[in-house]
């Protein structure tokens, strides 16, 4: 090898030496600039939220959760808080202006309201936790909340003594058609006569109709626990107030004498998951994302020591089952409200059908009258 290099002239050696340290620059100037750099950072996320982030419920927890997640990266947090469906383009090409790459829409009918300035901004991620805007740079970001509502519904088939479970839901959209049919199948694993007794109140957040109809379901079912799905706590203080057992949503609650325990996403796990696939240039190159108990994002939380060893036991057996993903929630035989047969015996259904196309409800769900 000596010899073949004293074979090379004089000048073809130093072309070899300088191409060799070329080279070796080369490489230290991609090691360098690929590597991390957290000082100097200047990436921006936008969040917009129709509450304030110092909503009691849906805004504040977002809100929290995504500026912990910011934080823990090292990246700078926009929020456009209190936007209405008809302010959502604008508030996002704000956020955009001021320099956010990637901009979450937390409303559920922002994403179809935002179709025109998704589609003017292709080079901005978005992500949302709600369908209607089909384009390159969206992907829905679904927290698997049906997990949570399953040891919920075990939970609350545990502690009634009527058989009869209060459920207080604002629009029978897919996402609450989903928990719903959660929480009755899990219910109904433990009590297979349970009765889960739902009524609408047609919005997102109606204090006063919500307290009357929470009042109307005990008084009118017999129910003696309560669930709901609505972006404010007006339900369990109106369970405290009349006295009744509730299991509350999306928020933790003070550890009053008829609490039952709560289901909870753990946002700020779910928005680093988020981000992270944003950071790494990879948050929309599939279209739906899920995040979920086996992410430790999901849970039945602050369930007291009063409900017993034994279904204490139970619950947790439940939840390992679902973290290892060895007993689906939608595993079949499932029939329907009516009767009906909708999933065979072994069959699970898949995650695009609880997306799009869960409209019916399980066997064990009835409906108070208006």
């Amino acid at each position: 090898m000596t010899n073949m290099f004293r074979m090379i002239p004089t000048w073809g050696r130093w072309l070899l030496g300088v191409a060799g340290f070329l080279l070796v620059l080369g490489m230290f100037a991609m090691v360098f600039s690929f590597a991390p750099d957290r000082g100097q950072r200047s990436e921006k996320i936008g969040l917009v939220l129709p509450y304030g982030t110092d909503d009691p419920g849906w805004g504040r927890s977002h809100y929290q959760g995504m500026k912990s997640a910011c934080d823990s990266f090292g990246v700078e947090l926009i929020v456009r808080e209190d936007v209405p469906t008809e302010g959502c383009a604008a508030a996002i090409q704000s956020l955009i202006d001021d320099g956010a790459g990637m901009v979450f829409l937390c409303g559920n009918t922002y994403p179809v309201a935002a179709q025109e300035v998704i589609a003017q901004n292709p080079k901005i991620a978005f992500a949302t936790m709600a369908v209607g805007a089909d384009a390159p740079n969206v992907t829905v970001c679904f927290a698997r909340m049906h997990q949570g509502r399953y040891l919920a519904g075990a939970l609350a088939a545990m502690q009634t003594k009527s058989g009869v479970i209060g459920y207080v839901a604002s629009m029978p959209r897919i996402p609450v058609v989903r928990e719903i049919n959660a929480f009755t199948l899990g219910a109904r694993r433990m009590t297979p006569d349970v009765r889960v007794v739902v009524a609408w109140t047609g919005a997102w957040a109606d204090p006063e109709k919500e307290a009357r109809t929470t009042r109307r379901l005990v008084q009118e079912t017999g129910a003696d626990i309560v669930t709901y799905h609505q972006d404010d706590q007006t339900v369990p203080e109106t369970c405290e107030e009349i006295g009744v057992k509730y299991i509350g949503f999306n928020a933790w609650l003070p550890k009053c004498e008829h609490y039952l325990g709560t289901v909870i996403c753990r946002w700020d796990i779910y928005y680093r998951n988020i981000i992270q696939h944003y950071l790494k240039g990879e948050l929309n190159a599939i279209k739906n994302r899920w995040i979920s108990v086996d992410h430790g994002a999901i849970w039945l939380a602050d369930v007291p020591e009063s409900i017993g060893l034994d279904n204490g036991f139970a619950i947790a057996d439940m939840r390992r089952e679902l973290e290892s993903r060895r007993h689906p929630i939608f595993r079949g035989p499932i029939h329907d409200a009516e009767g009906v047969l909708r999933v065979d015996d072994g069959e699970v259904i898949r995650d695009d059908t609880l997306i799009y196309r869960m409209n019916w409800f399980v066997e064990g769900v009835e409906f108070l009258g208006e």
